[in-house]
């Protein structure tokens, strides 16, 4: 049965939420829009459309922003990408369009791009006007896409440009994945991230909440759809494997964003262990600030310039009060049922890339809550042609290469023809814009095989 995906008044930020984490990068009004889009040089071959995973016609966007059309910008960036609105919150474009913009070679500030394609996108949320495209003329065809993040979002919306049926399931309540769950609040807000969704829904785009599809369930929606699309990212966050993980005050970095975002977790204690430097390490560390800790430190094995978080993020949390201790890697948890300090050991590089412990340099760094966020593991074992009862899949086996889903690239299509995937799951974990684009490609590819299989396009 088709679940109605909450409107975004019914899902309201708590008051200390709202308070503090506000807007990272304020919106721009009209005064301001209109003089930043003039800037523009409107290039003939921007490398700014390029540089979008997506390939948003930015040029293009922006001139109808600087004439007064913001329905029309609005729709070469939906045209584009559907969550072009979280795009222009989440994206790091300091390393994607306005990293890429000619400005830079005249030693000016590049476009505001993200500022203005949110203005624009703002603009017709605010208007109340519908999503300015329709499904297509029905085929007949039904498409089911596991995970309704960002990767089965653009792929729904393209199967439905194009007449197929979604049918979109999820095991949690509410349907976004990351965008909803795991981007920090003072990037994307959950209500923004629902509100888009339900743009979505005006394409008729069918959403089962609550629903965990194993091996079985999965056999059986192929059964049933013409066609399957696996957008269900990674899995659980890595385990430290040390003593005293199993301590009160041990989480990871996306439970602690989720439970905030959620009004769930409204502070933190006064000392905060975040372990890794990436991007979402990054975020847990601020969030933990914002949320009370007086002293919040992130650890990482190697040094600032191996960290996979990007400069101006890390910029950003030093900015917010969080301190980095570098070459340091736990190997202990202490404390008496609840946590009490972390314990660690200074490490060197050798010259084959591994880290040895230093002789004589443990010591302990007093903790009230760990965070974790080393990578996360993948969940894609289930898709190996055995369910967890040991029984054979209807659907064969799919290919993994270290337990992600191997696609073709320029269509989302996996070993078995009938399944597509895109998103984490096929490339370990990357930006919200590149699990958009792949749903993009995917959806595209889908109607294609369909088209060939069928004889509708």
């Amino acid at each position: 049965m088709n679940e109605r995906v909450p409107f975004p008044e019914q899902v309201v930020a708590t008051p200390e939420v709202v308070e503090r984490f506000g807007d990272l990068h304020p919106p721009f009004d009209r005064q301001a829009a209109v003089p930043e889009a003039n800037r523009c040089l409107y290039c003939f071959d921007a490398p700014c459309t390029t540089a979008c995973p997506t390939h948003i016609d930015v040029p293009s966007f922006i001139k109808k922003i600087a004439s007064g059309n913001l329905s029309g910008s609005a729709r070469t960036i939906l045209d584009a990408n559907i969550l072009g609105a979280s795009c222009s919150r989440a994206c790091p474009v300091e390393v994607l369009c306005e990293g890429a913009c000619v400005m830079h070679r005249y030693n000016k500030q590049p476009i505001q791009i993200a500022r203005l394609q949110r203005f624009a996108m703002d603009a017709l949320h605010e208007s109340g006007a519908p999503l300015p495209f329709e499904p297509g003329p029905e085929t007949g065809l039904a498409v089911a896409l596991i995970g309704a993040g960002p990767a089965s979002l653009a792929c729904a919306a393209e199967l439905r440009r194009r007449g197929i049926r979604a049918d979109l399931y999820d095991a949690r309540p509410l349907p976004g994945g990351l965008n909803t769950y795991g981007v920090a609040e003072y990037k994307l807000p959950l209500v923004e991230s629902l509100r888009e969704i339900e743009m979505l829904s005006q394409l008729g785009v069918e959403f089962h909440f609550e629903t965990k599809v194993d091996a079985a369930g999965l056999a059986e929606l192929e059964r049933t759809h013409d066609a399957v699309f696996l957008g269900i990212g990674l899995g659980a966050i890595h385990q430290l494997g040390v003593a005293g993980e199993e301590l009160a005050g041990v989480t990871n970095a996306l439970d602690l964003i989720a439970g905030y975002k959620s009004g769930a977790l409204t502070t933190v204690p006064e000392r905060v262990v975040v372990v890794g430097a990436g991007n979402t390490a990054i975020d847990a560390a601020i969030a933990s600030v914002r949320l009370g800790a007086s002293e919040v430190h992130i650890l990482y094995r190697r040094g600032q310039e191996q960290m996979s978080a990007f400069t101006f993020e890390y910029q950003h949390a030093k900015d917010e009060g969080v301190k980095f201790l570098w070459h340091v890697q736990p190997t202990g948890i202490r404390g008496d049922g609840v946590v009490k300090g972390l314990e660690l050991t200074r490490v060197a590089g050798t010259e084959d890339g591994s880290i040895v412990p230093e002789k004589d340099s443990a010591f302990v760094l007093e903790a009230d809550l760990i965070v974790l966020s080393i990578g996360q593991a993948t969940h894609a074992n289930f898709l190996s042609g055995s369910s967890s009862s040991g029984s054979s899949s209807a659907f064969g086996k799919i290919q993994l290469e270290r337990g992600r889903i191997v696609i073709d690239r320029a269509t989302g299509q996996t070993s078995q023809p009938k399944f597509f995937a895109g998103g984490d799951c096929t490339n370990g974990g990357r930006e919200v814009v590149d699990a958009v684009a792949d749903g993009k490609r995917a959806g595209i590819g889908i109607a294609g095989w369909l088209g060939g299989q069928h004889g509708k396009g």
